[in-house]
C-alpha cells in the first residue's frame, strides 16, 4: 500500500511510505524514480542485513529495526528484527516495510519544515536514528530477563533444561542485535562523512557506539551467567557423587562380610556358631563406625 506522507508543496521533497509492498508497488517506484533493479531486488529480501549503496540519482539503504513484540523463543534475524528500506534522492524519500513500525507512525505527524527534517537527507538521518534507538529500548527488556534468570540460578532450584533453553534464546537475540548494530557503522559513516556531518549525524554516531557497547556488555553478562550456571550444576553433580561415594564406602566392607558368610561352604566352622549371626552384625557395625569416625576426622562429612 502506497501512501504519500509529505508532498513537495509542504517541504522541498516528498515522502512516500509503502506498507506491505507488492510487485506492482515496486514496479511503480522503479519507473517513477528511476531506481536500479539491483536495489529493488535487495529490498525484497526479508532477512537482508543493513547496507548502503549510492547511485547516480539516489541513495539506497537497508535498515533493521528491533521488533516491538518479538517472541522470547525468537532466534533469527527475521524474527527479532524488521526490515526497513529507504530510497532517498534530492527531492524524494521512499520508505518500504512489511510490518508496522511504531516510530514511523509517530514521525508522520511531525513538522517537516523544522531543521531536523528540512531536506530528504536529514529525514533519512532522523529515520536511521530512530531505527538505532529501537535497539537501545530493547536493552532494558533483555536486561530484566537476564536478571530474572540470574535470580533463579542463584536463589532458586530450577530444572536445568528450561534455564539453558531460555538463556540460549536470550544469547541469540543479543548476538543478532550486536551483528545488526555493527553493520550500521557503514550507514552512519555515510551520513557522518567530513563534508556532510552535523550535530544530528554526531548524535547518530554516538548512539550507535553507545548501543553497541551496551550490547557487548550484555553479551558478556550472559556468557558469565552461563559459566556460573554450569559451575553450579557441576558442583551439584559433584555433591551427589560425593554422597553416593560415601554410601558405597560404607556398604562395600559390609557387603564383603555378608558375601563371605553367604557362600555356605561345608567346611565353614563359623556357620555352626550359636552366636555367629550377632557376631557378624557386630562386625558390620564396628566397621561402619570405624569408617564414620575416619571420615569425620578427615573432614569429609
Amino acid at each position: 500500500m502506497i501512501k504519500t506522507i509529505v508532498e513537495k508543496e509542504i517541504a522541498n521533497y516528498e515522502w512516500i511510505d509503502i506498507f506491505e509492498p507488492t510487485s506492482e508497488d515496486f514496479t511503480f517506484i522503479k519507473e517513477r524514480y528511476n531506481l536500479n533493479e539491483a536495489s529493488i531486488k535487495d529490498s525484497k529480501e526479508p532477512e537482508h542485513l543493513p547496507k548502503i549503496e549510492e547511485f547516480e540519482n539516489y541513495t539506497f539503504i537497508i535498515l533493521r529495526v528491533m521488533s516491538d513484540n518479538f517472541k522470547e523463543n525468537s532466534d533469527s534475524i527475521g524474527e527479532v528484527t524488521d526490515r526497513l528500506t529507504i530510497f532517498y534522492g534530492s527531492d524524494f524519500v521512499i520508505t518500504v516495510h512489511k510490518r508496522r513500525i511504531e516510530f514511523l507512525e509517530k514521525l508522520k505527524n511531525i513538522e517537516f519544515t523544522n531543521v531536523k527534517t528540512k531536506n530528504s537527507r536529514k529525514l533519512s538521518v532522523f529515520i536511521t536514528t530512530a531505527a538505532v534507538f529501537t535497539f537501545s529500548k530493547t536493552l532494558e527488556q533483555l536486561s530484566t530477563r537476564i536478571d530474572s534468570y540470574e535470580e533463579l540460578i542463584f536463589l532458586k532450584r530450577m530444572k536445568q533444561q528450561p534455564v539453558l533453553k531460555n538463556l540460549y534464546f536470550i544469547k541469540r537475540q543479543i548476538d543478532v542485535a550486536r551483528k545488526v548494530i555493527f553493520l550500521y557503522k557503514e550507514v552512519i559513516e555515510h551520513f557522518h562523512s567530513s563534508s556532510k556531518k552535523d550535530v544530528y549525524t554526531r548524535d547518530l554516531k554516538d548512539l550507535q557506539i553507545r548501543t553497541s557497547t551496551l550490547y557487548e556488555n550484555l553479551s558478556e553478562n550472559v556468557a558469565q551467567l552461563l559459566n556460573v550456571f554450569f559451575n553450579i550444576s557441576s558442583n551439584h553433580t559433584n555433591e551427589i557423587m560425593r554422597i553416593l561415594t560415601i554410601f558405597s564406602v560404607f556398604f562395600m566392607p559390609i557387603t564383603f562380610v555378608a558375601g563371605v558368610y553367604g557362600m555356605n561352604f561345608k567346611n565353614m566352622p563359623e556357620l555352626e556358631w550359636y552366636y555367629g549371626y550377632p557376631i557378624a552384625i557386630a562386625i558390620m557395625i564396628v566397621i561402619s563406625l570405624a569408617i564414620y569416625l575416619w571420615f569425620k576426622r578427615k573432614g569429609w562429612l
